[in-house]
């Protein structure tokens, strides 16, 4: 029922969107150099490694870490890489992950490859069998601004509590969120 409910709301959000996303492509092409997409090698379900892709709001040759990690991260935006970060329009492009099934709407934020402390923590814990999501329990709980013990703390209570119901709870809070712009730190 999760896979089919991902599809639906996949292909109805990218023909709900589809202008929207060309403006946006639009934009990043237009505001500088490099692709429009940036493919983000992430760890997902099993701990096998995809291709995430995400508009690209960083300029080309920004080390692969997490933000959180890089020196002066703000010097490494493009023009309108803040804006698509803090209104997490950067992440639209994931619908195509969810579409191919790498990813779900709901579940574990995929890790980076290089995130070992994250991915061992969640292996150890039983996370790395949930498919990763768009969204998830510890994105609506603190985003960026969590420290990856507490993150892992959530993800495992989404293993343990996992449902249709709060997965749709998840979706609710996480539009709530992004309205408001909570918890994004770059």
């Amino acid at each position: 029922m999760k896979r089919c409910f991902d599809l639906l709301l996949a292909v109805g959000t990218l023909i709900f969107l589809a202008v929207p996303l060309l403006i946006l492509a639009l934009l990043v092409r237009l505001t500088s150099p490099g692709p429009v997409l940036y493919w983000s090698n992430r760890v997902g379900k099993g701990n096998r490694i995809f291709k995430m892709p995400k508009f690209r709001s960083m300029r080309v040759g920004t080390p692969a870490l997490a933000t959180h990690l890089l020196h002066n991260p703000d010097s490494y935006l493009t023009p309108i890489g803040s804006f698509l970060r803090t209104s997490s329009l950067d992440e639209l492009p994931q619908l195509w992950s969810v579409l191919i099934g790498d990813m779900s709407f709901v579940g574990p934020r995929p890790a980076l490859f290089n995130q070992d402390d994250l991915v061992a923590l969640r292996t150890a814990q039983g996370v790395h069998a949930l498919m990763p999501g768009v969204t998830g329990w510890a994105q609506i709980n603190g985003r960026d601004e969590l420290p990856i013990p507490e993150k892992v703390k959530l993800d495992v209570e989404y293993l343990q509590r996992h449902s249709f119901w709060f997965d749709l709870r998840i979706l609710w809070l996480t539009l709530v969120k992004v309205l408001h712009r909570d918890g994004v730190s770059h």
